[in-house]
Protein backbone atom coordinates (compact mmCIF):
# COMPACT_ATOMS: atom_id res chain seq x y z
CA UNK A 1 0.00 0.00 0.00
CA UNK A 2 1.51 3.20 -0.52
CA UNK A 3 1.98 5.87 1.68
CA UNK A 4 -0.16 8.40 0.18
CA UNK A 5 -3.08 5.83 0.73
CA UNK A 6 -2.56 5.31 4.42
CA UNK A 7 -2.52 8.76 5.28
CA UNK A 8 -5.89 9.47 3.48
CA UNK A 9 -6.91 6.31 6.14
CA UNK A 10 -5.48 7.35 9.29
CA UNK A 11 -7.24 11.20 7.92
CA UNK A 12 -10.86 9.46 7.55
CA UNK A 13 -10.32 7.38 10.86
CA UNK A 14 -9.45 10.44 12.55
CA UNK A 15 -12.41 12.32 11.05
CA UNK A 16 -14.52 9.52 12.08
CA UNK A 17 -13.17 9.64 15.80
CA UNK A 18 -13.94 13.21 15.95
CA UNK A 19 -17.44 12.40 14.92
CA UNK A 20 -17.79 10.09 17.68
CA UNK A 21 -16.81 12.33 20.10
CA UNK A 22 -18.89 15.26 19.01
CA UNK A 23 -22.35 12.93 18.79
CA UNK A 24 -21.11 11.76 22.92
CA UNK A 25 -20.57 15.58 24.02
CA UNK A 26 -24.10 16.05 21.65
CA UNK A 27 -25.72 12.87 23.41
CA UNK A 28 -25.29 14.16 27.46
CA UNK A 29 -25.93 17.75 26.83
CA UNK A 30 -29.30 16.36 25.88
CA UNK A 31 -29.92 14.07 29.07
CA UNK A 32 -28.93 16.80 30.63
CA UNK A 33 -31.58 19.14 29.49
CA UNK A 34 -34.34 16.37 29.45
CA UNK A 35 -32.89 16.05 33.39
CA UNK A 36 -33.34 20.05 33.92
CA UNK A 37 -36.71 19.85 32.17
CA UNK A 38 -38.57 17.15 34.60
CA UNK A 39 -36.82 19.01 38.22
CA UNK A 40 -39.54 21.79 37.02
CA UNK A 41 -42.51 19.94 36.63
CA UNK A 42 -41.79 17.45 40.02
CA UNK A 43 -41.52 20.58 41.75
CA UNK A 44 -45.15 21.99 40.10
CA UNK A 45 -46.71 18.39 41.19
CA UNK A 46 -45.08 18.42 44.92
CA UNK A 47 -46.16 22.28 45.29
CA UNK A 48 -49.95 21.17 44.02
CA UNK A 49 -50.01 18.31 46.02
CA UNK A 50 -48.95 20.48 49.10
CA UNK A 51 -51.49 23.20 48.02
CA UNK A 52 -54.22 20.88 47.91
CA UNK A 53 -53.46 19.37 51.42
CA UNK A 54 -53.53 22.63 53.14
CA UNK A 55 -56.58 23.66 51.60
CA UNK A 56 -58.00 20.78 52.74
CA UNK A 57 -56.99 21.63 56.25
CA UNK A 58 -58.22 25.31 55.64
CA UNK A 59 -61.90 23.51 55.15
CA UNK A 60 -61.89 21.41 57.63
CA UNK A 61 -60.74 24.20 60.29
CA UNK A 62 -63.49 26.61 58.67
CA UNK A 63 -66.13 23.83 58.95
CA UNK A 64 -65.56 23.29 62.20
CA UNK A 65 -64.84 27.58 63.51
CA UNK A 66 -68.62 27.75 61.61
CA UNK A 67 -70.27 24.62 63.72
CA UNK A 68 -68.74 26.51 66.68
CA UNK A 69 -69.68 29.78 65.88
CA UNK A 70 -73.53 28.34 64.69
CA UNK A 71 -73.48 26.73 68.83
CA UNK A 72 -72.32 29.70 70.06
CA UNK A 73 -75.05 31.82 68.41
CA UNK A 74 -77.81 28.97 69.22
CA UNK A 75 -76.78 29.05 72.59
CA UNK A 76 -76.51 33.07 72.52
CA UNK A 77 -80.39 33.33 71.42
CA UNK A 78 -82.33 35.33 73.89
CA UNK A 79 -85.80 33.88 75.61
CA UNK A 80 -88.62 35.38 75.50
CA UNK A 81 -89.40 37.58 78.33
CA UNK A 82 -91.93 36.20 80.91
CA UNK A 83 -95.23 37.85 81.55
CA UNK A 84 -95.10 40.51 84.51
CA UNK A 85 -98.50 39.79 85.41
CA UNK A 86 -100.07 36.70 86.36
CA UNK A 87 -103.97 37.92 87.17
CA UNK A 88 -106.31 39.54 86.90
CA UNK A 89 -108.96 41.49 89.81
CA UNK A 90 -112.12 40.88 90.16
CA UNK A 91 -113.79 42.74 87.33
CA UNK A 92 -116.83 43.74 89.11
CA UNK A 93 -115.08 45.67 92.26
CA UNK A 94 -111.94 47.85 90.07
CA UNK A 95 -113.99 51.01 90.35
CA UNK A 96 -114.88 52.19 94.06
CA UNK A 97 -118.26 52.82 95.02
CA UNK A 98 -117.81 56.64 94.39
CA UNK A 99 -116.90 56.50 90.96
CA UNK A 100 -119.58 54.07 90.20
CA UNK A 101 -122.04 57.19 91.58
CA UNK A 102 -120.46 59.58 89.40
CA UNK A 103 -120.77 57.22 86.28
CA UNK A 104 -123.93 55.38 86.72
CA UNK A 105 -126.08 56.87 89.68
CA UNK A 106 -128.83 54.64 89.12
CA UNK A 107 -127.31 51.35 88.52
CA UNK A 108 -127.18 48.52 90.89
CA UNK A 109 -124.76 47.79 93.69
CA UNK A 110 -123.26 45.39 91.81
CA UNK A 111 -122.79 45.17 88.16
CA UNK A 112 -122.92 42.35 85.76
CA UNK A 113 -120.18 40.06 85.49
CA UNK A 114 -119.35 39.12 81.77
CA UNK A 115 -119.00 35.12 80.72
CA UNK A 116 -115.10 34.02 80.70
CA UNK A 117 -113.37 30.77 80.57
CA UNK A 118 -111.20 32.25 82.63
CA UNK A 119 -111.10 35.24 84.87
CA UNK A 120 -107.15 34.97 85.22
CA UNK A 121 -107.40 36.19 81.73
CA UNK A 122 -110.68 37.36 80.86
CA UNK A 123 -113.06 39.10 82.63
CA UNK A 124 -115.62 42.46 82.33
CA UNK A 125 -118.45 43.74 84.09
CA UNK A 126 -121.10 46.30 83.07
CA UNK A 127 -123.39 48.72 84.73
CA UNK A 128 -126.81 50.25 83.20
CA UNK A 129 -128.25 53.69 84.53
CA UNK A 130 -131.78 55.13 83.97
CA UNK A 131 -132.27 58.14 85.89
CA UNK A 132 -136.09 58.88 85.00
CA UNK A 133 -137.31 62.55 85.38
CA UNK A 134 -140.60 61.81 84.63
CA UNK A 135 -142.45 63.80 81.66
CA UNK A 136 -138.90 65.60 81.50
CA UNK A 137 -137.11 62.23 80.24
CA UNK A 138 -134.40 60.69 81.23
CA UNK A 139 -130.84 60.39 81.47
CA UNK A 140 -129.46 57.49 79.97
CA UNK A 141 -125.86 55.75 80.98
CA UNK A 142 -123.95 52.60 80.32
CA UNK A 143 -120.72 51.21 81.22
CA UNK A 144 -118.61 48.43 80.66
CA UNK A 145 -114.96 47.74 82.30
CA UNK A 146 -113.21 44.83 80.03
CA UNK A 147 -109.88 43.12 81.28
CA UNK A 148 -107.81 40.87 79.03
CA UNK A 149 -104.26 39.11 80.28
CA UNK A 150 -101.62 37.83 77.66
CA UNK A 151 -99.14 34.88 78.61
CA UNK A 152 -95.66 34.65 77.26
CA UNK A 153 -95.50 31.73 74.46
CA UNK A 154 -92.77 30.05 72.47
CA UNK A 155 -93.10 32.91 69.71
CA UNK A 156 -94.10 36.53 71.98
CA UNK A 157 -94.28 37.82 75.18
CA UNK A 158 -97.17 38.83 76.68
CA UNK A 159 -96.39 42.57 76.62
CA UNK A 160 -95.97 42.21 72.82
CA UNK A 161 -99.36 40.67 72.32
CA UNK A 162 -100.70 43.27 74.83
CA UNK A 163 -99.34 45.86 72.51
CA UNK A 164 -100.64 44.75 69.34
CA UNK A 165 -104.20 43.75 70.87
CA UNK A 166 -104.13 47.58 72.28
CA UNK A 167 -103.90 48.83 68.32
CA UNK A 168 -106.62 46.78 67.24
CA UNK A 169 -108.77 47.82 70.34
CA UNK A 170 -108.11 51.82 69.33
CA UNK A 171 -108.90 51.16 66.52
CA UNK A 172 -111.97 48.85 66.70
CA UNK A 173 -113.14 51.77 68.33
CA UNK A 174 -112.47 54.56 65.86
CA UNK A 175 -114.16 52.53 63.15
CA UNK A 176 -117.38 51.75 64.57
CA UNK A 177 -120.15 51.22 62.31
CA UNK A 178 -122.39 54.90 62.38
CA UNK A 179 -119.99 57.09 64.58
CA UNK A 180 -119.81 60.58 63.46
CA UNK A 181 -117.29 63.21 64.74
CA UNK A 182 -114.68 60.82 65.87
CA UNK A 183 -111.79 62.13 67.86
CA UNK A 184 -108.91 60.10 69.53
CA UNK A 185 -105.96 61.58 71.81
CA UNK A 186 -103.02 60.02 73.84
CA UNK A 187 -104.11 59.97 77.80
CA UNK A 188 -101.24 60.18 79.74
CA UNK A 189 -100.47 58.64 83.67
CA UNK A 190 -102.70 55.84 82.76
CA UNK A 191 -100.56 52.69 82.64
CA UNK A 192 -97.93 52.27 79.51
CA UNK A 193 -100.10 53.38 77.47
CA UNK A 194 -103.68 54.81 76.76
CA UNK A 195 -105.63 56.76 74.42
CA UNK A 196 -109.50 58.20 74.58
CA UNK A 197 -111.59 57.61 71.64
CA UNK A 198 -115.12 59.58 71.74
CA UNK A 199 -117.50 59.81 68.60
CA UNK A 200 -121.62 60.58 68.79
CA UNK A 201 -123.85 58.22 67.70
CA UNK A 202 -127.25 58.85 66.45
CA UNK A 203 -129.78 55.78 67.31
CA UNK A 204 -133.65 55.85 67.48
CA UNK A 205 -134.07 55.88 71.01
CA UNK A 206 -131.86 59.40 70.97
CA UNK A 207 -128.51 60.78 70.59
CA UNK A 208 -125.76 59.05 72.54
CA UNK A 209 -122.17 60.14 73.11
CA UNK A 210 -119.61 57.28 73.68
CA UNK A 211 -116.45 57.23 75.39
CA UNK A 212 -113.91 54.13 75.17
CA UNK A 213 -110.47 54.65 76.68
CA UNK A 214 -108.00 51.71 76.17
CA UNK A 215 -104.80 51.38 78.31
CA UNK A 216 -102.22 49.24 78.22
CA UNK A 217 -100.12 48.21 81.71
CA UNK A 218 -97.68 45.65 81.18
CA UNK A 219 -99.44 42.64 79.29
CA UNK A 220 -102.90 43.73 80.26
CA UNK A 221 -105.70 45.78 78.60
CA UNK A 222 -107.65 47.79 79.76
CA UNK A 223 -110.91 48.78 77.90
CA UNK A 224 -113.73 51.46 79.53
CA UNK A 225 -116.41 51.80 77.49
CA UNK A 226 -119.22 54.70 78.87
CA UNK A 227 -121.86 56.00 76.89
CA UNK A 228 -124.57 59.12 77.62
CA UNK A 229 -127.98 59.45 76.28
CA UNK A 230 -130.80 61.84 77.23
CA UNK A 231 -134.00 59.63 76.58
CA UNK A 232 -137.64 60.84 75.95
CA UNK A 233 -137.12 64.78 75.51
CA UNK A 234 -134.11 64.85 77.85
CA UNK A 235 -131.57 67.00 77.35
CA UNK A 236 -128.43 65.56 75.58
CA UNK A 237 -125.41 65.50 78.05
CA UNK A 238 -122.16 67.20 77.78
CA UNK A 239 -119.24 64.92 75.79
CA UNK A 240 -116.73 66.51 78.11
CA UNK A 241 -117.95 65.83 81.53
CA UNK A 242 -118.57 61.90 80.16
CA UNK A 243 -115.03 62.21 79.00
CA UNK A 244 -113.64 62.91 82.39
CA UNK A 245 -115.52 60.09 84.09
CA UNK A 246 -114.79 57.46 81.68
CA UNK A 247 -110.73 58.71 82.54
CA UNK A 248 -111.33 58.47 85.60
CA UNK A 249 -112.80 54.68 85.55
CA UNK A 250 -109.61 53.60 83.61
CA UNK A 251 -106.97 55.31 85.64
CA UNK A 252 -108.85 52.82 88.20
CA UNK A 253 -109.36 49.81 86.80
CA UNK A 254 -105.36 50.53 85.52
CA UNK A 255 -104.57 50.68 89.21
CA UNK A 256 -106.34 47.54 90.36
CA UNK A 257 -104.72 45.45 88.18
CA UNK A 258 -101.12 46.66 89.49
CA UNK A 259 -102.71 46.28 92.89
CA UNK A 260 -103.51 42.63 92.31
CA UNK A 261 -100.23 42.25 90.88
CA UNK A 262 -98.44 43.51 94.55
CA UNK A 263 -98.01 47.05 92.86
CA UNK A 264 -98.91 50.32 93.82
CA UNK A 265 -102.52 51.43 95.71
CA UNK A 266 -105.49 49.41 95.43
CA UNK A 267 -107.90 51.57 93.68
CA UNK A 268 -111.61 50.31 93.67
CA UNK A 269 -110.43 46.35 94.47
CA UNK A 270 -110.93 44.60 96.98
CA UNK A 271 -109.52 41.42 95.43
CA UNK A 272 -105.96 40.38 97.09
CA UNK A 273 -102.89 41.27 95.94
CA UNK A 274 -100.06 38.27 95.28
CA UNK A 275 -96.79 38.75 95.04
CA UNK A 276 -95.90 39.85 91.88
CA UNK A 277 -92.91 36.32 90.77
CA UNK A 278 -91.95 34.83 87.85
CA UNK A 279 -93.47 31.74 87.26
CA UNK A 280 -94.12 29.42 84.24
CA UNK A 281 -96.45 30.34 81.68
CA UNK A 282 -100.28 29.56 82.42
CA UNK A 283 -101.83 27.03 79.79
CA UNK A 284 -105.22 28.35 80.22
CA UNK A 285 -104.42 31.91 79.50
CA UNK A 286 -105.74 32.85 76.32
CA UNK A 287 -102.99 34.13 73.83
CA UNK A 288 -105.06 35.54 70.79
CA UNK A 289 -108.07 36.61 72.59
CA UNK A 290 -111.04 37.82 70.06
CA UNK A 291 -112.89 40.53 69.89
CA UNK A 292 -113.12 42.71 72.98
CA UNK A 293 -115.55 41.56 75.53
CA UNK A 294 -117.19 44.98 75.72
CA UNK A 295 -118.13 44.93 71.67
CA UNK A 296 -120.62 41.83 72.57
CA UNK A 297 -122.43 44.14 74.83
CA UNK A 298 -124.28 46.39 73.16
CA UNK A 299 -124.81 50.18 74.83
CA UNK A 300 -127.89 50.74 72.08
CA UNK A 301 -130.09 47.19 73.25
CA UNK A 302 -129.48 48.82 77.03
CA UNK A 303 -131.06 51.92 76.02
CA UNK A 304 -133.50 50.29 74.02
CA UNK A 305 -134.79 48.44 77.09
CA UNK A 306 -134.36 51.37 79.52
CA UNK A 307 -135.87 53.92 76.82
CA UNK A 308 -139.45 51.14 77.35
CA UNK A 309 -139.07 51.82 80.91
CA UNK A 310 -138.86 55.47 80.49
CA UNK A 311 -142.20 55.24 78.30
CA UNK A 312 -144.15 53.21 80.93
CA UNK A 313 -143.62 55.83 83.43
Amino acid sequence: MSEGTMQRRAQRDDQRAQRDRRATRAGGVNRLLAAAAVVPVMLIAAGCSSDSGSGSGDDSAARKDGGASAGTSRSAEPTVQAAAYKTLPEACGVLSGKTLTSLVPKAPAKGKEGTSGDVAARASCSWSSLDNNGVKGSQFRWLNVSLVRFETDAASSGEQQAQEYYTKQVQGATATTGAKNATSQPLAGTGDQATTVRYDLKKSEGAFKQQTVVSRVENVVVTVDYNGAGLAGEKTPDAAALVKLAELAAKEAVAAVEAANGEGGSGGSSSPAPSKTPSTPSKTASASPSASPSASASPSASASVSAAAAKKR
